[in-house]
């Protein structure tokens, strides 16, 4: 069996094989220091306190202590990878870039997936979005191309942002994923049914990392040598086909192997099976932009100060001086200093404020944005009843084959369920607004779970509004003195009902046991769970 196992899982084993002819490295303390004993502290005798001059000790535990940045609010599971982007066609015509300037151009690229509302330890086979993350490491500098594996996306302004996660997250009071708020931020914002559709859909669950096509999220804007600009979209296909997991198979993979896309992903790349992507474009022209029936831009502007400004809350004002982050192929020079995680050379002697008389860096006027005219209004403008159907209604009647809608269908309803009744409502009239028949099946399926939901028995105890009780034990009262005050109110307690909120409690007395500590009762907890 030890002969079969992937690359992921003989990771050490190969390094160790790679550095066979080498001899181990001196262990040393975070400062280089040689260490001497890495297995015992430092005491006075073998049962004597710990000394504070033990600093193999406290270098290890203090380093130990502070392992850990703040997680990733949204896309914290990820697996990452170094690659290349090769120009294969030429677009010189719509942008003076570096990176596209000529056919077989290639330059280095990061390339990080992930999932969305998960946390750093969630399973990869969830029915969530993926992020789709591509940094260029230009001449030019820097160019992150953000992404995800759909082409559209929940809501159109970005002030919705920290909202739409908020409900995607854990309820803050139960810290448990609650149906309930998912459902309702969607049901009131029509316009993420599009994104909605695609996520139920077979692709919500792709089949690890490498099957996947990436969307740009944004519209950005291309210009060319001669000053001509364009809107652009970039998309990426994969050149391993789109394979996506059922729902049991994601279900069982989630149970059995939940690092299943980042193990696919290293295993491949480690047998030389190496995942390739096409980069497209599509053009749009100012003047075609101005008459679209719907909006190019959604949440274009927001990112632009959210994800540099969280990379500043994780890592500090220095993240792009990180390997990974740094621009290393163009030469940083600018008037910013210090801060932490400062480990360059903090630009030596060269003056730090602008203008200056010390030949210190000067700006390019080739470097300047192109100029683009706007008027309007300024105003806070409602998008939320622009058109939130017209391309749903071909995603479903046109995209999908009847096998998919009707899977569609079932994982929707499969999600929904959990949802109360009036948000079901509510979602299934939005759908119901694309076709009719995309409400009708999904309100359908929401009646036979609806029917099959546990009723009250009359003998057990209800909280007034339709719940279903269950009864636990949550615990043990211990005293000394059975005969004592708390012994005396229990017992009166016995087979009466007490209810609290949301909560009825129901008290037994249990027989004494021996010893020092009596056990008096354990309590058992009615919770209502219905609507």
């Amino acid at each position: 069996m030890a002969d079969n196992r992937d690359p992921a899982s003989d990771q050490m084993k190969h390094w160790k094989e790679q550095r066979a002819a080498q001899k181990p490295d001196v262990l040393t303390t975070g400062g280089g220091n040689p260490v001497g004993d890495k297995l015992n502290s430092l005491t006075v005798g073998p049962r004597g306190p710990l000394l504070v001059q033990d600093v193999v000790f406290t270098d290890e535990m203090a380093h130990f202590d502070r392992e850990r940045i703040p997680e990733r609010v949204v896309h914290a599971k990820g697996a990452g990878a170094f690659g290349y982007f090769e120009v294969t066609h030429d677009i010189t015509r719509y942008s003076k870039a570096k990176v596209f300037e000529h056919i077989g151009k290639r330059t280095p690229i990061a390339v990080r997936f992930s999932t969305v509302a998960g946390e750093s330890g969630s399973a990869d086979t969830v029915r969530d979005p993926r992020g789709f993350a591509v940094k260029f490491y230009t001449e030019d500098g820097n160019w992150d191309l953000v992404g995800n594996n759909t082409p559209i996306f929940f809501i159109r302004d970005a002030l919705l942002f920290p909202s739409f996660i908020h409900s995607q997250k854990r309820n803050p009071q139960t810290h448990l994923k609650d149906p309930d708020m998912v459902w309702d931020f969607w049901s009131l914002r029509p316009e993420s049914l599009h994104q909605v559709s695609f996520l139920f859909s077979d692709r919500g669950i792709p089949d690890g990392h490498r099957h996947m096509n990436g969307y740009g999220s944004h519209t950005f804007k291309l210009v060319n040598a001669n000053g001509e600009a364009v809107y652009c979209k970039f998309h990426y296909k994969t050149d391993q086909g789109i394979k996506n997991l059922s729902v049991e198979d994601a279900a069982r993979l989630a149970h059995e192997d939940p690092d299943y896309g980042l193990r696919d992903l290293f295993n491949a790349i480690a047998t030389g099976n190496y995942p390739s992507w096409t980069l497209y474009i599509q053009v749009m022209t100012f003047s075609e932009a101005e008459i679209f029936p719907f909006n190019p831009f959604d949440l274009t502007k927001g990112r632009l100060f959210a994800y540099p400004d969280t990379h500043r809350h994780r890592l500090g004002p220095n993240y792009l001086q990180i390997p990974v982050n740094c621009p290393y192929r163009a030469r940083v020079a600018n008037y910013q200093r210090d801060g932490p995680m400062c480990m360059m050379d903090n630009q030596g002697g060269a003056p730090n404020y602008y203008p200056n008389s010390f030949s210190a860096p000067e700006h390019q006027p080739s470097a300047l944005e192109h100029r683009t005219h706007f008027s309007g209004d300024v105003q806070r403008f409602n998008s939320a009843n622009d058109d939130n159907v017209t391309q749903v209604r071909t995603f479903y009647l046109k995209v999908l084959n009847e096998e998919q809608r009707k899977r569609l269908c079932e994982n929707i309803a499969g999600h929904l369920k959990d949802a109360q009744l009036f948000i079901q409502k509510k979602a299934v009239k939005n759908f119901s607004d694309v076709h009719p028949e995309y409400g009708s099946r999904i309100q359908a399926l929401l009646d036979k779970y609806n029917e099959e939901k546990p009723k009250v028995s009359p003998e057990q105890p209800s909280c007034g509004r339709g719940c279903v009780s269950w009864i636990g034990t949550v615990g043990f009262l211990f005293s000394d003195s059975p005969q004592g005050q708390l012994f005396s109110f229990l017992s009166s307690c016995s087979q009466s009902q007490l209810r609290f909120k949301d909560l009825t409690w129901k008290a037994q007395p249990l027989h004494l046991s021996p010893g020092p500590y009596k056990t008096l009762g354990c309590v058992g907890v009615c919770v209502c769970v219905g609507v």
